[in-house]
């Protein structure tokens, strides 16, 4: 908390004094440009010289009695509010205020002004007040938090009260933010103010009146058939001189008064010579020189005249452009300044042309033109460095996460954001980044994973296929074996040849149609020249026992695994069996 009070008498010359270090509420509508009173490049000049307008004996009266009927109001004032109120001056910060009156705890404050008929044509309404009170009443509150401020409009003959007004005005953030960002634009033109080349705002009294170049003398010119009176010789000499003296160079408001005033003198130099001419064509016959020196005299200014009043026109259009050009380079330069200290070149220049274009619209005068686009450059500046500051908050977010980067192509167009909105949109982004990329991870583990559940899977089938062949390939060695030794008849040789060939057929295609049929339907003939022969439907688990054979070492151990594993089988081709010999082999 930086308020403080100080005892001050208003309009004293130490109140005056303290009123120069300070941002001053009655200044802050001319510093917003909105003030009837006084224009922003004269509260610069004041503010950066220190110099002040001198108060005159007209101006002192007022003054005072706008102090003493502010006093006579005050009574009234408290009876309204419901308690005492103090004149006061405040001071927050950089920020003063000099009140008409304040309450003890500081939450209501008085303003007082006198009644005129643009108050009284309001009703006095504290909304529609003119924006001049309400930016030194937002002012006020500003330094003293005060939650309202009774605005009060009286008018007093003498110490008789003849009409008084009143209405509460509130606080309003987005002004407020306003007059804050007003007054820091402000002091930063204050310390950017190069002293080498400052010029000081011409003074807006009076409106130069223009000066015709000389005052000739009376033509006077008396003709007998002959010259026999005349001055015009010495006309000539004074008119010709004055005309080629006109100033040309036309640059500051006093110059533009002084053209235009030459122009209607030439047109009157016009008007008088041929009224010469015409006075003298009265009283005689053609007298050439007399006329032809007459002429050039006209024509002369004529021709100043014209080119005089045609370099006023373009000259004035020039003046503007070259106002409003400059009134942009400021508000570019400013935005090249923003841009250096963001670090990055995102803040786009604010559509300045137009607003210039509305300030000038109806200025007369060179001072009117350069206070009202100095307000427009104001406003530029200002609304620049709230986004700027925005940008700034929303940068230094950004750059924390600038591994991230990437995330964002489109940051020079979301950087403008709310600080909320646009944390929220960087925290949503990079935690949809993260979801994703654990997503592509996940499913980069689970393919792996595959991959090698798909491999191991790969060579247990290579492994179990090249097991089984091996067995496969055993159990047709075991056979021959039988075959060759005489261990087994030949029919059931034949049987188990044909089984075990087919397996192995059946292995290299693949394994999967052993192992997914609930049987395995197998021909296999007793006699392979035999086409009446019977056929054999043999199981899965009779063919996996196929297998174990070729491990029996002994052949015994083989022709007992045979005889217990194909008798329910065999039984069936012994019993049909067109070869009895075969039944006693069996």
């Amino acid at each position: 908390m930086t308020r403080q009070m100080h005892a001050l008498v208003q309009g004293s010359q130490e109140w005056r004094a303290h009123r120069s270090n300070y941002f001053n509420a009655s200044d802050a509508p001319a510093m917003m440009g909105c003030s009837q009173y006084k224009t922003r490049s004269q509260l610069f000049h004041e503010m950066h010289t220190g110099l002040s307008p001198e108060i005159d004996a007209g101006l002192q009266r007022r003054f005072d009695d706008g102090h003493r009927f502010e006093a006579l109001a005050r009574p009234i004032a408290e009876k309204i509010v419901g308690q005492e109120l103090f004149a006061v001056t405040m001071t927050d910060g950089k920020l003063s205020a000099s009140f008409d009156g304040l309450t003890m705890c500081e939450t209501i404050a008085f303003e007082h002004k006198s009644l005129n008929a643009e108050l009284r044509a309001l009703d006095c309404l504290g909304s529609e007040l003119p924006m001049q009170y309400r930016v030194q009443m937002e002012h006020q509150c500003m330094v003293s938090g005060s939650s309202r401020v009774l605005f009060m409009a009286s008018k007093w003959d003498g110490d008789t009260l003849v009409e008084v007004r009143h209405c509460w005005y509130t606080p309003d953030a987005d002004l407020r933010a306003a007059i804050g960002a007003g007054w820091n634009q402000f002091e930063q033109d204050l310390a950017d103010i190069d002293l080498a080349t400052y010029i000081p705002p011409a003074s807006a009294a009076p409106t130069p009146t223009g000066r015709a170049p000389e005052t000739l003398p009376a033509l006077l010119i008396t003709v007998r058939g002959e010259v026999t009176d005349s001055n015009l010789a010495d006309f000539k000499a004074v008119a010709l001189a004055a005309i080629r003296s006109v100033n040309r160079e036309l640059k500051n408001d006093q110059d533009f008064a002084d053209a235009e005033k030459a122009v209607k003198w030439c047109s009157d130099i016009e008007d008088r010579v041929a009224g010469a001419k015409q006075h003298a064509l009265s009283q005689t016959a053609t007298i050439d020189s007399l006329f032809k020196t007459m002429d050039d005299i006209s024509a002369e200014a004529r021709q100043v005249r014209l080119d005089l009043d045609k370099l006023v026109k373009a000259r004035k259009v020039s003046v503007r452009s070259e106002i409003v050009e400059r009134a942009g380079k400021q508000v570019r330069d400013h935005q090249s300044a923003l841009c250096a200290r963001l670090g990055e070149s995102w803040l786009h220049i604010l559509p300045y042309y137009p607003a210039l274009l509305l300030a000038i619209k109806g200025k007369k005068t060179v001072a009117s033109l350069n206070d009202a686009v100095d307000g427009v450059v104001a406003d530029c500046k200002i609304e620049m460095n709230d986004r700027a500051d925005k940008m700034q908050v929303n940068l230094n977010l950004l750059r924390e996460h600038k591994e991230h980067a990437f995330l964002f192509p489109d940051g020079f167009k979301i950087v403008t954001k709310e600080a909320d909105d646009f944390a929220a949109l960087v925290k949503s982004r990079i935690a949809d980044h993260k979801a994703a990329e654990l997503a592509k991870e996940e499913q980069t583990r689970a393919r792996i994973l595959k991959e090698v559940q798909d491999k191991l899977a790969r060579e247990d089938e290579a492994k179990r296929r090249d097991e089984e062949n091996a067995a496969a390939t055993a159990a047709m060695q075991g056979i021959e074996e039988a075959r060759r030794e005489g261990y087994l008849p030949a029919p059931m040789l034949d049987i188990l040849e044909g089984v075990a060939t087919d397996l192995i057929a059946d292995l290299a295609v693949s394994r999967a149609a052993t192992t997914s049929a609930n049987v395995v339907p197998m021909r296999a003939a007793m006699n392979k020249d035999d086409p009446d022969a019977d056929g054999l439907w043999i199981s899965p688990k009779l063919m996996r026992e196929f297998y174990k054979l070729h491990v029996c070492s002994q052949h015994e151990q083989l022709q007992k695994e045979l005889t217990s594993l194909f008798a329910d089988h065999f039984g069936r081709i012994q019993s049909n069996s067109r070869h009895p010999d075969q039944k006693e082999q069996s």
